[in-house]
């Protein structure tokens, strides 16, 4: 079993280790709640993992070479730092995008020889064109009402979604919901336009900044309607919107991505053993996959190297938990959360010792504080953690009956509460998903923050003494 270990104590008994290990650690005093948080804010750890990520792997699809790169990259990493690392095999979808094209050709008021580019990316999940293209009419709706009420014109033609992102609830704290409501359309119109005998389907991207950048994601198309599906960029979008007001729109459309045989992956899994209970565990986690357009620098290589640097941060400190804290680095979050639903089924029968599980998977902005998944009478033994986050303005405690993140919803339903770092994300769905989403778009400050963050509420969660109860998801 590896453990973390202070140069000097060499070659001790183990024993020894643990006991000058248990001396070490002095629980949830609040001394050792800022050291930590102090700690954590000095290590640029975190920003070099994020770089290593991005810059070295660069796009982490599942399936392709850049995943089992970082797969690889994030073990290494965690075992130089003195972690137990177990790989979790992981049969993941392999979809890879081909070639993406757009034109209007047809249109009123079109001046002869004119046509006109629309810049798009396929969804994840997509069918694929004939090689040559095909060519369609195109149907523009700006609800599901709309779509069902029109259904009789939507056989034979492509059908684009024309849903704008509310940028005004993203600036006022609420682009969770703004894109929860905009996804929804990338998420089932393509479904429901293939039901309807659509040819194709087109959304308006999800996410703000408007500089006709498409934004992808994951459809929910299915084996015998795997209709082509894309997203335009914003500008596109209303461009057609016009012109569909004008009169009738015919389209060019060129998508031929593949989906290939499913593909061996892995959740990365790396375990700092509690010194008394280390059968008792507390997750940190990130997701390795990226989508393919870009680096996935905020989605979400920041929120794996912030669990990273969690291990990075205790070590330097020489404290060991009294429970285990075990990062995860989840595969396949993107276009299917295979790697949480396999970490699932492992863990079933063992839930009751999952403690808390905290993901990182909205982007790397500024932390005001946490979003918790606990009973509410559970709120108030998070004051000392709370007074410990304070000074860097990350004190808010946010609970609520269930988060539903990706990865832990289904630990979540089965009791573990669920804990996220509550950050600025206003500027997040600028970059979301997008050929934008690089490493030049993190803030250092910021991430060291995120990292002290994480790091001191593992750290509170891991010594906790009175039980803070177990999650309660409402039925839906």
């Amino acid at each position: 079993m590896n453990r973390f270990r202070h140069p000097a104590l060499g070659l001790l008994a183990a024993a020894t280790l643990v006991s000058a290990a248990q001396a070490a650690s002095p629980g949830n005093d609040p001394a050792a709640l800022a050291k930590i948080r102090d700690a954590a804010l000095q290590s640029d750890y975190a920003w070099e993992r994020t770089a290593d990520m991005t810059d070295l792997i660069g796009p982490r699809l599942s399936g392709s070479k850049g995943a089992a790169a970082a797969v690889t990259q994030v073990a290494e990493a965690m075992r130089k730092l003195g972690a137990k690392v177990t790989l979790q095999p992981v049969k993941v979808p392999h979809w890879v995008r081909g070639q993406e094209t757009g034109e209007l050709v047809e249109y009123r008021g079109r001046p002869d020889g004119i046509s006109q580019r629309v810049v798009l990316t396929a969804l994840g999940g997509s069918g694929a064109t004939p090689a040559a293209g095909l060519t369609a009419p195109v149907v523009v709706v700006s609800s599901f009402d709309e779509l069902k009420a029109r259904g009789a014109e939507v056989k034979g033609k492509i059908v684009l979604f024309d849903v704008p992102f509310d940028q005004f609830m993203a600036d006022r704290g609420l682009a969770g919901p703004a894109y929860g409501q905009g996804s929804n359309y990338r998420t089932n119109g393509p479904r429901m336009a293939a039901e309807l005998g659509a040819v194709a389907a087109l959304v308006r991207s999800v996410g703000g900044a408007n500089y006709r950048l498409p934004h992808t994601g994951a459809t929910n198309l299915q084996d015998g309607a795997r209709i082509p599906a894309a997203a335009v960029t914003v500008e596109d979008a209303m461009l057609m919107g016009r012109l569909a007001k004008r009169g009738p729109l015919t389209m060019r459309l060129v998508l031929t991505p593949q989906i290939l045989p499913d593909a061996d992956s892995y959740n990365v899994i790396a375990d700092l053993p509690g010194s008394d209970k280390p059968d008792e565990v507390v997750i940190v986690s990130g997701h390795l996959d990226s989508w393919d357009l870009a680096t996935g620098a905020h989605d979400d290589a920041a929120g794996v190297a912030s669990a990273m640097a969690v291990f990075e941060t205790l070590k330097k400190l020489d404290y060991r938990p009294r429970r285990t804290i075990r990062l995860i680095a989840w595969m396949n979050e993107e276009n299917g959360t295979r790697g949480a639903r396999t970490y699932l089924e492992a863990n079933t029968a063992n839930a009751a010792t999952h403690i808390g599980a905290i993901e990182s998977d909205n982007g790397a902005g500024r932390p005001f504080g946490l979003r918790a998944s606990v009973p509410a009478g559970s709120s108030r033994l998070f004051a000392p953690l709370q007074a410990a986050l304070q000074p860097i303005g990350a004190g808010v405690f946010q609970r609520q009956d269930a988060l539903s993140t990706g990865d832990l919803s289904g630990l979540e339903r089965a009791g573990v509460p669920s804990f996220a770092p509550l950050i600025d994300t206003s500027s997040y769905f600028d970059y979301h998903h997008t050929a934008a989403d690089t490493l030049d778009k993190l803030d250092p400050d910021n991430l060291r923050r995120h990292v002290a963050l994480m790091a001191t509420t593992a750290w509170f969660l891991a010594n906790v003494e009175e039980p803070i109860g177990r999650a309660v998801v409402p039925a839906k």
